[in-house]
């Protein structure tokens, strides 16, 4: 039976998860509210969040960003999209993104919602505002990918600019 109808949650309403790639989700819809048909989170995030390079096989992933900055790869390009912009990566093309502001508030809509699985396999429930700049797990977020190849492929480490002069100063020190 479905279980698909209207949604309506304001500021602060939703599940509210840490994200082991970083960040803070609040899931404003849900896989099983949907139908499938999408799923949207709101992410909360702290300047330097990065995602590794990354596609999604069989989900188009849409970012509207709605507070802050950030910086996005595609195509082999970074651009810079800031509030009320938007970045659509249809599946299958590699993408990564970058928080450039202090903080950044998204919306990131999946379509369909079938990719629901990784997200929650690779977050936690959480009650603390703060989850918002705890420091990610990269190797579950990884471990999480791997049991999941139909929702999200890891191709490589943030294709960032920034992030590869931060690595290449503390390999230094």
């Amino acid at each position: 039976m479905s279980q698909a109808g209207t949604i309506i949650r304001g500021e602060g309403e939703g599940e509210r998860r840490w994200f082991a790639g970083g960040g803070l989700w609040t899931m404003k819809a849900t896989a099983e509210e949907t139908d499938g048909a999408f799923i949207l989170v709101e992410d909360r995030m702290s300047r330097g969040k990065m995602t590794p390079l990354h596609t999604h096989p069989n989900q188009d992933e849409t970012l509207i960003v709605l507070e802050g900055e950030i910086l996005l790869y595609a195509e082999g390009k970074e651009h810079r999209v800031g509030p009320r912009g938007v970045a659509v990566a249809l599946r299958g093309v590699p993408h990564a993104f970058m928080v450039t502001s202090e903080r950044a508030l998204i919306l990131t809509l999946q379509t369909p919602g079938s990719g629901e699985a990784f997200y929650r396999d690779a977050s936690d429930p959480s009650t603390n505002d703060t989850d918002a700049g705890r420091p990610p797990d990269l190797d579950r977020l990884r471990a999480a990918a791997q049991r999941h190849p139909d929702i999200i492929e890891i191709l490589g480490p943030p294709p960032f600019e920034a992030a590869k002069e931060s690595a290449a100063s503390k390999a230094k020190a």
